[in-house]
Order: C-alpha cells, then sequence, then structure tokens
C-alpha cells in the first residue's frame, strides 16, 4: 500500500540540487534555519521552491481562530513550495523547521523550470509529488472527519510500516524506525499529544506494539 502521509521513498534532493550543475553551481548556497524559525510565512511572495539537505519542516497554515493546521511534515529530500511552480503569486501556507539545523536548498522558480525542461525524469516526479499530495490531503481530511482518533492512529502505524518497517528475522514483528515526535504524529492525525500518548499506551498494554522515542515495534501476535 502507498503511503497516504508522506512522499514515495524519493530523493529529490540528491537528484536535483542546483549544486550539481555547472550552470547553477557558482550561485548557488544553502540557507540554515533554527528550531521553530520560519523558511516562509502565508502571504509571503512565493518565488521559490525548497528542497531538503538536512532536517525536518513542517508546512501548515492557521485558521480564522489562531489554530494550526498541519498539512505535513517533510524530511531529508523532500520539496516544498511546489505550489509556485504551478503559479502561486502568494503563500497560502507557512514553512517552519523543526530540527535545531535544518538545511534547505533554494531554487528560484525560473531555474527550476529551467531544470524541469531540460530534466523530463525530474519534472515527471514533481508532477507526480504535486498530485500525490492533493491526494494524501483529501484521504487525511477524509480520516479526521469521519474515524475515530483510535483508528486514526492504527491507520497512521501502517503507514508508518509501510515507509520506514522492517521485518525482524527473529520475532517477526514489524521494526519502524521513524523521524516523527510524538508532537509531529498528534499535528498530523488531527489529535492531541496526550490522546496520541494514551492510545499508544493502550496498543501496547494490548500487546499489538511497542514503543520508545523513535522506534515502534508493531508485534506480529497482532
Amino acid at each position: 500500500m502507498k503511503s497516504i502521509w508522506v512522499f514515495e521513498d524519493v530523493n529529490l534532493f540528491s537528484m536535483l540540487c542546483p549544486h550539481k550543475f555547472k550552470a547553477y553551481k557558482q550561485d548557488h548556497q544553502f540557507n540554515k534555519y533554527g528550531k521553530e524559525d520560519y523558511i516562509y510565512f502565508e502571504e509571503d511572495s512565493a518565488n521559490k521552491v525548497y528542497l531538503i539537505e538536512k532536517g525536518k519542516v513542517k508546512i501548515g497554515h492557521y485558521t480564522e481562530s489562531g489554530k494550526e493546521v498541519v498539512k505535513a511534515i517533510l524530511s531529508k529530500g523532500e520539496l516544498f513550495g511546489e505550489q509556485a511552480i504551478l503559479g502561486e503569486e502568494k503563500r497560502e501556507e507557512f514553512a517552519q523547521s523543526l530540527d535545531k539545523t535544518t538545511s534547505i536548498c533554494p531554487v528560484d522558480v525560473n531555474t527550476m523550470h529551467d531544470l524541469m525542461r531540460d530534466n523530463k525524469p525530474f519534472s515527471f516526479r514533481v508532477f507526480k509529488l504535486i498530485g500525490f499530495r492533493i491526494k494524501r490531503l483529501e484521504r487525511r481530511l477524509e480520516l479526521i472527519m469521519f474515524k475515530d482518533a483510535e483508528t486514526r492512529v492504527d491507520e497512521f502505524l501502517k503507514e508508518l510500516a509501510d515507509q520506514y518497517g522492517y521485518c525482524c528475522p527473529n520475532t517477526g514483528d514489524t521494526v519502524i524506525k521513524h523521524p516523527y515526535t510524538q508532537k509531529d504524529i498528534a499535528h498530523l492525525i488531527g489529535t492531541s499529544r496526550p490522546t496520541f500518548n494514551s492510545i499508544m499506551n493502550k496498543f501496547k498494554e494490548e500487546n499489538k506494539i511497542d514503543f520508545s522515542r523513535n522506534e515502534i515495534r508493531l508485534k506480529i501476535s497482532a
């Protein structure tokens, strides 16, 4: 099953960071951000797209009441701000660094258009990414609107297993080494951190899972 929470295992940074191309290397530089630094805000000009060299980036927006809605949490190799490629002039979301040391490769939209024209495989992946994220957001909205928190956690664990899991040869359990904090996951599935933690502990008591800070183990008995 394809993941609905994160893009496919495609490192777009390693595939097409402009520093790899002689024509752009001289003027290319990386931007560094600390934890909770904003890369851009809603209503900022959309004149660049961004590739993540290192760290994690949260994409979201704020409702009229000031509530934060998290649309995605992205990590190394992924692309964001991609709506600028389609002609977006003002940002409709914010992008915020979640790590102490996040390194971002900014790419001017015109440069990206040039590179996409010259690199059809990359162009295909970018357009596939845009379509994939639309489908993912539709699926997330469906889950949040019609499923209870426990079901959302269960679905998310299955998606994590697809993306990051491997079978432990000794036990047959699925071991998931993932980059998310409990707060990250709670935001992504539309619940609170205490609720998420409570559900995880319930699953643990039922011997469905075991977990630590950056590892979740899905028990074979589950």
